[in-house]
């Protein structure tokens, strides 16, 4: 387990920030009378989970490979974290849910359906617990291991 010390440090680092980027939200009505624009706001998350695995590999590269990574190092290193994330993925989901924003998902289900993009039925089962949990796991692999491959060719120092 000390071989990973670093990864498993990144990836709770990881977890903390989605949930805080969630509180955020939420204090920002995006969970609520700003609905409409969730879509759009939520996907800027992106640019501090990239930071968050540059200063990662960043931090595997100078404590624990005496300031050399080579893109391979680095690619492992990103994809344990992405397993750290995953693996962490329906806690903080649960956590989002239950602690931060417990009345995101009505919101998110009326406004969906006042809309006309979905019927109720069909709202209910998308955004849902279960149905969020899977999609963020997923989501978690696929983008982690997209951003791992990337940093890493950024990271990668001889």
């Amino acid at each position: 387990m000390q071989k990973y010390k670093t990864e498993l440090k990144w990836g709770l680092i990881f977890m903390v920030t989605a949930l805080v980027w969630m509180w955020l939200e939420r204090l920002m009505g995006l969970h609520g009378r700003h609905i409409d624009k969730h879509a759009i706001y939520t996907n800027l998350f992106a640019i501090p989970a990239i930071f968050i695995y540059v200063l990662a590999l960043l931090d595997k590269r100078k404590r624990d490979l005496d300031g050399k990574m080579s893109y391979k190092e680095g690619l492992i290193t990103g994809l344990i974290i992405t397993l750290i994330v995953a693996v962490l993925s329906p806690l903080t989901q649960w956590l989002t849910a239950v602690v931060v924003s417990p009345g995101y998902f009505p919101a998110i289900i009326d406004y969906s359906v006042s809309q006309g993009e979905m019927v109720r039925e069909a709202a209910e089962k998308y955004f849902s617990l279960s149905s969020y949990i899977r999609m963020a796991f997923v989501g978690a692999l696929g983008m982690g291991m997209v951003t791992s491959l990337v940093v890493a060719a950024f990271t990668r120092k001889q």
